[in-house]
Protein backbone atom coordinates (compact mmCIF):
# COMPACT_ATOMS: atom_id res chain seq x y z
CA UNK A 1 0.00 0.00 0.00
CA UNK A 2 1.42 3.37 -0.97
CA UNK A 3 1.75 6.15 1.59
CA UNK A 4 1.52 9.89 1.25
CA UNK A 5 4.81 11.66 1.61
CA UNK A 6 4.73 14.03 4.54
CA UNK A 7 4.02 17.54 3.33
CA UNK A 8 2.14 16.51 0.18
CA UNK A 9 -1.25 16.49 1.90
CA UNK A 10 -2.96 19.87 2.18
CA UNK A 11 -3.85 20.62 5.81
CA UNK A 12 -6.59 22.93 7.05
CA UNK A 13 -7.47 23.95 10.60
CA UNK A 14 -10.89 25.16 11.71
CA UNK A 15 -11.18 27.14 14.94
CA UNK A 16 -14.87 27.20 15.70
CA UNK A 17 -17.72 25.91 17.80
CA UNK A 18 -19.24 22.44 17.72
CA UNK A 19 -22.73 21.98 16.31
CA UNK A 20 -24.31 18.89 17.82
CA UNK A 21 -26.74 18.79 14.88
CA UNK A 22 -23.86 18.40 12.44
CA UNK A 23 -24.90 21.06 9.94
CA UNK A 24 -22.64 23.95 10.91
CA UNK A 25 -19.53 24.66 12.97
CA UNK A 26 -16.58 22.32 13.01
CA UNK A 27 -18.72 19.43 11.83
CA UNK A 28 -19.58 21.25 8.60
CA UNK A 29 -15.99 22.42 8.22
CA UNK A 30 -14.45 18.98 8.59
CA UNK A 31 -16.97 17.43 6.19
CA UNK A 32 -16.16 20.10 3.63
CA UNK A 33 -12.40 19.69 4.01
CA UNK A 34 -12.77 15.94 3.52
CA UNK A 35 -14.98 16.33 0.46
CA UNK A 36 -12.37 18.60 -1.15
CA UNK A 37 -9.47 16.28 -0.42
CA UNK A 38 -7.93 18.29 2.42
CA UNK A 39 -6.83 16.91 5.79
CA UNK A 40 -8.95 18.67 8.41
CA UNK A 41 -8.11 19.53 12.01
CA UNK A 42 -10.05 21.44 14.64
CA UNK A 43 -9.74 23.60 17.72
CA UNK A 44 -13.02 23.90 19.60
CA UNK A 45 -14.03 27.28 21.01
CA UNK A 46 -17.40 26.22 22.39
CA UNK A 47 -19.83 23.33 22.50
CA UNK A 48 -23.40 24.05 21.48
CA UNK A 49 -26.56 22.06 22.03
CA UNK A 50 -28.14 22.68 18.64
CA UNK A 51 -30.48 21.20 16.06
CA UNK A 52 -32.43 22.42 13.04
CA UNK A 53 -34.89 24.23 15.31
CA UNK A 54 -32.31 26.41 17.04
CA UNK A 55 -29.62 26.65 19.69
CA UNK A 56 -30.56 25.26 23.07
CA UNK A 57 -27.28 25.99 24.84
CA UNK A 58 -23.79 27.44 24.38
CA UNK A 59 -20.90 26.24 26.54
CA UNK A 60 -17.66 28.13 25.81
CA UNK A 61 -14.19 26.76 26.45
CA UNK A 62 -11.48 28.71 28.21
CA UNK A 63 -8.80 30.73 26.43
CA UNK A 64 -6.24 28.23 27.69
CA UNK A 65 -8.14 25.29 26.22
CA UNK A 66 -8.39 26.96 22.81
CA UNK A 67 -4.71 27.93 22.83
CA UNK A 68 -3.64 24.42 23.79
CA UNK A 69 -5.58 22.85 20.92
CA UNK A 70 -4.16 25.25 18.34
CA UNK A 71 -0.58 24.76 19.53
CA UNK A 72 -0.96 20.98 19.60
CA UNK A 73 -1.90 20.99 15.93
CA UNK A 74 0.44 23.73 14.80
CA UNK A 75 3.55 22.39 16.51
CA UNK A 76 3.22 18.86 15.11
CA UNK A 77 1.02 18.39 12.06
CA UNK A 78 1.34 21.85 10.57
CA UNK A 79 -1.28 24.05 8.91
CA UNK A 80 -1.53 25.29 5.31
CA UNK A 81 -4.65 27.40 5.85
CA UNK A 82 -6.94 28.16 8.76
CA UNK A 83 -10.48 29.41 9.17
CA UNK A 84 -12.37 30.72 12.13
CA UNK A 85 -16.05 30.40 12.82
CA UNK A 86 -17.78 30.94 16.15
CA UNK A 87 -15.19 32.58 18.43
CA UNK A 88 -17.72 33.72 21.05
CA UNK A 89 -15.63 36.08 23.20
CA UNK A 90 -12.94 38.77 23.07
CA UNK A 91 -10.68 36.54 25.14
CA UNK A 92 -10.86 33.69 22.64
CA UNK A 93 -10.37 36.07 19.71
CA UNK A 94 -7.19 37.38 21.36
CA UNK A 95 -5.96 33.81 21.85
CA UNK A 96 -6.52 33.03 18.17
CA UNK A 97 -4.75 36.21 17.08
CA UNK A 98 -1.77 35.40 19.32
CA UNK A 99 -1.51 31.89 17.84
CA UNK A 100 -1.65 33.19 14.26
CA UNK A 101 1.22 35.55 15.01
CA UNK A 102 3.19 32.85 16.84
CA UNK A 103 3.03 30.40 13.92
CA UNK A 104 3.23 33.05 11.20
CA UNK A 105 0.12 31.81 9.42
CA UNK A 106 -0.97 33.97 6.49
CA UNK A 107 -3.78 32.03 4.81
CA UNK A 108 -6.38 33.06 7.36
CA UNK A 109 -10.11 32.98 6.53
CA UNK A 110 -12.45 34.73 8.97
CA UNK A 111 -16.12 33.79 8.91
CA UNK A 112 -17.53 36.28 11.48
CA UNK A 113 -20.22 34.03 12.94
CA UNK A 114 -22.53 36.18 15.05
CA UNK A 115 -26.11 34.97 14.90
CA UNK A 116 -27.44 31.44 14.44
CA UNK A 117 -30.23 30.75 11.92
CA UNK A 118 -32.71 30.56 14.82
CA UNK A 119 -31.64 33.96 16.14
CA UNK A 120 -29.35 32.97 19.03
CA UNK A 121 -26.32 35.22 19.58
CA UNK A 122 -23.03 33.39 19.01
CA UNK A 123 -20.67 36.34 19.57
CA UNK A 124 -20.57 38.52 22.67
CA UNK A 125 -20.95 42.25 22.12
CA UNK A 126 -17.49 43.14 23.45
CA UNK A 127 -15.90 40.70 21.00
CA UNK A 128 -16.61 42.93 17.97
CA UNK A 129 -13.85 45.37 18.92
CA UNK A 130 -11.38 42.52 19.42
CA UNK A 131 -12.34 41.05 16.05
CA UNK A 132 -11.79 44.30 14.16
CA UNK A 133 -8.67 45.40 16.06
CA UNK A 134 -6.87 42.13 16.79
CA UNK A 135 -7.93 39.64 14.13
CA UNK A 136 -8.76 41.50 10.93
CA UNK A 137 -5.22 42.91 10.54
CA UNK A 138 -4.03 39.28 10.39
CA UNK A 139 -6.73 38.18 7.93
CA UNK A 140 -6.31 37.17 4.30
CA UNK A 141 -10.06 37.20 3.64
CA UNK A 142 -13.20 37.83 5.69
CA UNK A 143 -16.52 36.35 4.51
CA UNK A 144 -19.47 38.13 6.16
CA UNK A 145 -23.06 37.87 5.07
CA UNK A 146 -24.94 41.16 4.85
CA UNK A 147 -26.18 41.32 8.49
CA UNK A 148 -22.65 40.51 9.69
CA UNK A 149 -21.12 43.16 7.43
CA UNK A 150 -23.64 45.68 8.74
CA UNK A 151 -22.79 44.80 12.32
CA UNK A 152 -19.04 45.04 11.76
CA UNK A 153 -19.13 48.33 9.84
CA UNK A 154 -22.01 50.04 11.64
CA UNK A 155 -23.78 50.85 8.36
CA UNK A 156 -26.90 49.65 6.62
CA UNK A 157 -26.53 47.67 3.40
CA UNK A 158 -29.46 48.07 1.02
CA UNK A 159 -27.84 47.95 -2.42
CA UNK A 160 -24.63 47.29 -4.32
CA UNK A 161 -23.19 50.72 -3.52
CA UNK A 162 -23.59 49.97 0.19
CA UNK A 163 -21.89 46.60 -0.24
CA UNK A 164 -18.98 48.33 -1.95
CA UNK A 165 -18.66 50.86 0.87
CA UNK A 166 -18.85 48.16 3.54
CA UNK A 167 -16.15 46.13 1.77
CA UNK A 168 -13.88 49.17 1.74
CA UNK A 169 -14.40 49.68 5.46
CA UNK A 170 -13.51 46.05 6.20
CA UNK A 171 -10.30 46.41 4.20
CA UNK A 172 -9.56 49.53 6.22
CA UNK A 173 -9.77 47.33 9.33
CA UNK A 174 -6.90 45.29 7.91
CA UNK A 175 -8.36 42.40 5.90
CA UNK A 176 -6.58 41.92 2.57
CA UNK A 177 -9.71 40.62 0.81
CA UNK A 178 -13.42 40.85 1.57
CA UNK A 179 -16.19 38.57 0.33
CA UNK A 180 -19.64 39.94 1.16
CA UNK A 181 -22.18 37.22 0.51
CA UNK A 182 -25.51 38.08 -1.07
CA UNK A 183 -27.70 35.34 0.32
CA UNK A 184 -29.80 37.76 2.38
CA UNK A 185 -30.67 39.97 -0.60
CA UNK A 186 -33.76 39.65 -2.75
CA UNK A 187 -33.64 38.62 -6.38
CA UNK A 188 -33.32 35.59 -8.62
CA UNK A 189 -29.54 35.49 -8.15
CA UNK A 190 -27.43 35.38 -4.99
CA UNK A 191 -24.60 37.78 -5.83
CA UNK A 192 -21.42 37.78 -3.76
CA UNK A 193 -19.04 40.74 -3.91
CA UNK A 194 -15.26 40.11 -3.78
CA UNK A 195 -12.93 43.05 -3.06
CA UNK A 196 -9.13 42.83 -3.21
CA UNK A 197 -8.44 46.30 -1.89
CA UNK A 198 -8.49 47.95 -5.28
CA UNK A 199 -10.98 46.21 -7.58
CA UNK A 200 -14.29 44.41 -7.29
CA UNK A 201 -15.70 41.28 -8.89
CA UNK A 202 -19.03 39.50 -8.52
CA UNK A 203 -19.98 35.83 -8.29
CA UNK A 204 -23.57 34.88 -8.99
CA UNK A 205 -25.55 31.75 -8.32
CA UNK A 206 -29.21 30.93 -8.81
CA UNK A 207 -31.18 31.61 -5.65
CA UNK A 208 -32.80 28.44 -4.29
CA UNK A 209 -35.95 28.85 -2.20
CA UNK A 210 -35.35 26.39 0.62
CA UNK A 211 -35.25 26.22 4.40
CA UNK A 212 -32.25 23.88 4.19
CA UNK A 213 -29.54 26.48 4.55
CA UNK A 214 -28.21 25.79 8.03
CA UNK A 215 -24.42 26.05 7.99
CA UNK A 216 -24.10 27.73 4.60
CA UNK A 217 -21.65 30.34 5.89
CA UNK A 218 -19.49 27.76 7.65
CA UNK A 219 -19.51 25.49 4.62
CA UNK A 220 -18.73 28.26 2.12
CA UNK A 221 -15.78 29.57 4.13
CA UNK A 222 -14.52 26.02 4.77
CA UNK A 223 -14.53 25.30 1.03
CA UNK A 224 -12.61 28.54 0.47
CA UNK A 225 -10.09 27.53 3.15
CA UNK A 226 -9.64 24.12 1.53
CA UNK A 227 -8.83 25.76 -1.79
CA UNK A 228 -6.25 28.03 -0.20
CA UNK A 229 -4.70 25.07 1.63
CA UNK A 230 -4.27 23.32 -1.72
CA UNK A 231 -2.48 26.33 -3.16
CA UNK A 232 -5.25 28.02 -5.15
CA UNK A 233 -5.23 31.78 -5.49
CA UNK A 234 -7.96 33.78 -3.77
CA UNK A 235 -10.23 34.23 -6.79
CA UNK A 236 -9.93 30.61 -7.87
CA UNK A 237 -10.52 29.40 -4.32
CA UNK A 238 -13.59 31.65 -3.99
CA UNK A 239 -15.05 30.39 -7.28
CA UNK A 240 -14.55 26.76 -6.26
CA UNK A 241 -16.16 27.50 -2.90
CA UNK A 242 -19.10 29.21 -4.60
CA UNK A 243 -19.64 26.15 -6.80
CA UNK A 244 -19.38 23.91 -3.75
CA UNK A 245 -21.98 25.77 -1.69
CA UNK A 246 -24.28 26.18 -4.69
CA UNK A 247 -24.32 22.40 -5.17
CA UNK A 248 -24.80 21.86 -1.43
CA UNK A 249 -27.91 24.05 -1.43
CA UNK A 250 -29.37 22.86 -4.75
CA UNK A 251 -29.08 19.13 -3.97
CA UNK A 252 -30.74 19.40 -0.59
CA UNK A 253 -31.23 16.66 1.95
CA UNK A 254 -34.24 16.30 4.23
CA UNK A 255 -33.09 16.23 7.85
CA UNK A 256 -34.88 17.81 10.80
CA UNK A 257 -38.03 19.90 10.90
CA UNK A 258 -36.50 23.39 10.93
CA UNK A 259 -33.56 25.01 9.14
CA UNK A 260 -32.01 21.83 7.76
CA UNK A 261 -28.36 21.44 6.74
CA UNK A 262 -26.86 21.71 3.29
CA UNK A 263 -25.68 18.64 1.41
CA UNK A 264 -21.92 18.45 1.93
CA UNK A 265 -21.34 15.62 -0.55
CA UNK A 266 -23.32 17.12 -3.45
CA UNK A 267 -20.32 18.78 -5.13
CA UNK A 268 -18.26 15.60 -5.22
CA UNK A 269 -21.14 13.53 -6.52
CA UNK A 270 -21.66 15.93 -9.41
CA UNK A 271 -18.20 15.15 -10.77
CA UNK A 272 -14.55 14.71 -9.88
CA UNK A 273 -13.03 17.14 -7.43
CA UNK A 274 -10.63 19.44 -9.32
CA UNK A 275 -6.99 18.60 -8.68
Amino acid sequence: MSEYIKGNVARALTIAGSDSGGGAGIQADLKTFQELGVYGMSALTAVTAQNTLGVQGVFPLTKEAVTAQIHSVGSDIGVDAIKTGMLFSAEIIEAVAEAIVFFGWTKVVIDPVMIAKGGASLLQADAIRALTRKLLPLTMIITPNIPEAEYLTGMGIRNKADKVEAAKKLVDFGAKYVLIKGGHEAGAEAVDLLFDGSSFSELSGKRIETARTHGTGCTYSAALTAGLAEGLGIEEAVRQAKAYIQAAIEDSISIGSGHGPTNHWAYRRRGPVPQ
